[in-house]
C-alpha cells in the first residue's frame, strides 16, 4: 500500500516543470543492493507510461547495468556508445515498444562505465536533463551506494525516491545515501520508499526509524512516498525476464506501483 503523505512545504513536487530543468527526472537510489530498485523504477515507468505519459528510463547502474536483462531485450545500442564517442546521449535512446516507454541501456560488465571520470558523469547528467524537456518523466535507476557515480548521477533538481527494506543494513546504507546527499546538496528532494516488507504496519516502522535518524542527526524529515509488501510475483517477474507490470498487472506489488505513479503524478497536477 501506498502512502501520499504530502512533502516538506518547501520542497518542489514531483513536477515535469519548466522553471527547473530536469526538475522531472525521478532518481531511484539505495545505499544497499538487493533491495529491488531495478525493478522498482522498470516498474514504475511502465506504470507512468500506462498511463498515457511520455517516459524515459535510464540505466544509471555504470558497470553492473541490468535494465535490459531483467526485460529481456537487447537494445541495439546503449550507454557505452556514448562513452567511447560513436554517438549523443540522445542518440542512444531504445523504444521499448511492449513497455511504451524509452529507455536508454547500460552494458553490465563494462570496464568503460565503472571507471567514468566525474567530468563525464556531470556530462552525462546535464545530457539527461536536456532531454528531459522531451519527456513528462525522465526515471534513473543509480547503482547501489554512495560511490562517484552515485554522488554525481543524483545530484541537480529533481526527487530522489531512496528504496530501503526493513533489514538493518538496508536501512544504514539508506541513511548513510541521505546523509552524502543532503550534505552535498541541501536542498534535495530525498523521499523514502519503503520496500519488501510483510505488512504497512511493518513498512510503517521502518520508516519511523529511518525518518528519526535523519531528523535526530541531520535535521530533515524525508516523506514517505511509499510502502510495497513483499509479493511473489516480483521473483516470478525476474524469472521469465518480463516487466511486472505488464507479466502480472493485477498483482499485489504493481497495485502498489500503480498507487506510486498516483502519488508521481499528483505531485505533476
Amino acid at each position: 500500500m501506498i502512502q501520499t503523505e504530502s512533502p516538506r512545504r518547501n520542497r518542489p513536487s514531483i513536477h515535469p516543470a519548466t522553471q527547473v530543468i530536469g526538475s522531472n527526472l525521478i532518481t531511484v537510489a539505495s545505499g544497499k543492493g538487493g533491495v529491488g530498485k531495478t525493478v522498482l523504477a522498470i516498474s514504475l515507468t511502465q506504470a507512468l507510461a500506462k498511463s498515457g505519459k511520455n517516459v524515459l528510463l535510464f540505466d544509471g547502474d555504470v558497470g553492473l547495468a541490468n535494465v535490459d536483462i531483467q526485460l529481456g531485450i537487447m537494445p541495439e545500442k546503449d550507454l557505452a556508445s556514448v562513452v567511447t564517442g560513436e554517438m549523443d546521449l540522445k542518440d542512444a535512446v531504445f523504444n521499448c515498444a511492449e513497455g511504451g516507454f524509452d529507455l536508454i541501456a547500460g552494458r553490465s560488465g563494462s570496464g568503460s562505465l565503472g571507471t567514468l571520470s566525474v567530468g563525464q558523469l556531470q556530462k552525462i547528467r546535464q545530457d539527461l536533463a536536456n532531454l528531459s524537456s522531451s519527456y513528462d518523466f525522465i526515471i534513473l535507476d543509480l547503482g547501489a551506494g554512495i560511490d562517484d557515480a552515485v554522488r554525481t548521477l543524483s545530484g541537480g533538481a529533481g526527487p530522489k525516491l531512496v528504496v530501503t527494506t526493513g533489514d538493518p543494513t538496508s536501512l544504514t546504507d539508506a541513511y548513510a545515501y541521505i546523509k552524502v546527499t543532503s550534505q552535498i546538496t541541501p536542498d534535495a528532494d530525498l523521499r523514502i520508499l519503503v520496500n519488501m516488507v510483510k505488512s504497512e504496519a511493518e513498512g510503517k516502522k521502518v520508516y519511523e526509524k529511518l525518518l528519526t535518524a535523519c531528523r535526530n542527526f541531520l535535521n530533515i524529515a524525508p516523506p514517505l512516498a511509499g510502502i510495497i509488501e513483499q509479493d511473489e510475483k516480483v521473483s516470478s517477474a525476474i524469472r521469465a525476464q518480463a516487466g511486472l507490470m505488464t507479466r502480472y498487472p493485477t498483482s499485489r506489488a504493481a497495485n502498489a506501483i500503480d498507487n506510486l505513479a498516483r502519488y508521481v503524478l499528483k505531485g505533476a497536477a
